[in-house]
């Protein structure tokens, strides 16, 4: 089965992901610039995500996680291949229609207090969406509204009057969650929402998002590297190494039964807390190191660090296969 064409019958799929590429230029020179080579962020991937669900997005950093995030977002432009919103490719939409789009589509980015603008107060910041797209026009309306947002992230009224640099992390984050709101949207991509915050912060914020989206029947693209948050949060997970999709299966599936070497390594190399157990446990070290995305390997993009790796996997690119129950992954030596 072809990368391009995992099923998902059944299912009400409200992105979907086919073929999707993002190849960063390499330049040379200053006044003659000329393109050398590629960095090949993005090279292939396909994937659908069902209306109301939390979809995982896991890898290592430079995996190409939030550069599909950003291309969802209509932030980076595809180099190939498409990103489906109810059917409609987003990146063939006129000016009308992407700010439509922007108001259905929304984002929470990593660095909560980077992506505040330190100079404007948190009432201004959440607002500002309304203001843009002519949503609210009066101002008795405008400031309910924002004592709406503000109630439903749990921050006090007072905190309206406040700037990011008052605030604490965490506070901050709901400040950006609540911005996400204000537009009433369908979808968001949360980028490494939680992974700035302190661990006892993380459990207030991951459970705002999960109320949220109980609540506001949301949808939700979560990129992360903390396994245990993307298990507690997602309904599904995909796992991305060097650009490319290597496995998708629903969270518990997935971490009970992984199939790709990739993914038995990512979750092995999660410590448990118990000391005892930690020291019984068999680990697998990966040998070397990842290959340049200016280069990738032949083949299977794994297989140099790769201990199952037989004579095809250095040749043939894998597509991805169904084992059973929407758990995909590409390897020819995936273990049943």
């Amino acid at each position: 089965m072809s990368a391009s064409h995992v099923p998902d019958n059944g299912h009400d799929v409200l992105l979907e992901i086919t073929d999707l590429k993002k190849h960063f230029p390499v330049t040379k020179g200053i006044i003659f610039k000329r393109t050398v080579a590629e960095v090949k962020a993005v090279d292939g991937v396909s994937l659908s995500i069902r209306k109301g669900e939390t979809l995982g997005l896991v890898g290592e950093s430079g995996c190409g996680k939030t550069t599909i995030g950003r291309c969802i977002l209509k932030l980076e432009e595809p180099t190939g291949g498409q990103i489906r919103f109810y059917g409609q490719d987003v990146h063939d939409l006129d000016t009308r229609a992407t700010k439509q789009f922007r108001r259905r589509v929304q984002a929470v980015f990593q660095d909560p207090y980077s992506s505040l603008n330190p100079r404007m107060k948190v009432g201004d910041i959440i607002t500002e969406p309304l203001t843009i797209h002519g949503v609210q026009s009066e101002a008795g309306a405008m400031s309910e509204r924002l004592r709406e947002l503000l109630d439903i992230c749990g921050l006090p009224k007072v905190m309206a009057n406040r700037y990011p640099h008052e605030m604490s992390g965490g506070q901050r984050q709901r400040v950006g969650i609540a911005r996400a709101l204000a537009l009433n949207p369908e979808f968001i991509v949360c980028d490494e929402a939680v992974s700035a915050l302190d661990v006892s912060i993380q459990a207030q914020v991951i459970n705002l998002l999960e109320d949220l989206r109980e609540d506001f029947n949301l949808t939700y693209l979560f990129i992360g590297h903390d396994l245990s948050v993307v298990r507690h949060l997602c309904h599904r997970v995909a796992v991305m190494y060097l650009g490319k999709l290597v496995e998708l299966a629903e969270a518990d599936v997935l971490f009970d039964n992984p199939k790709h070497p990739y993914t038995r390594a990512l979750l092995e190399s999660v410590p448990v807390p118990d000391p005892t157990i930690e020291m019984q446990r068999a680990h697998r070290t990966l040998s070397g190191e990842v290959p340049s995305p200016i280069n990738p390997p032949a083949g299977c993009v794994f297989h140099p660090r790769c201990s199952l790796a037989v004579a095809s996997c250095r040749q043939e690119r894998p597509s991805l296969e169904e084992f059973g129950d929407g758990h995909w992954a590409a390897c020819p030596v995936v273990e049943s």
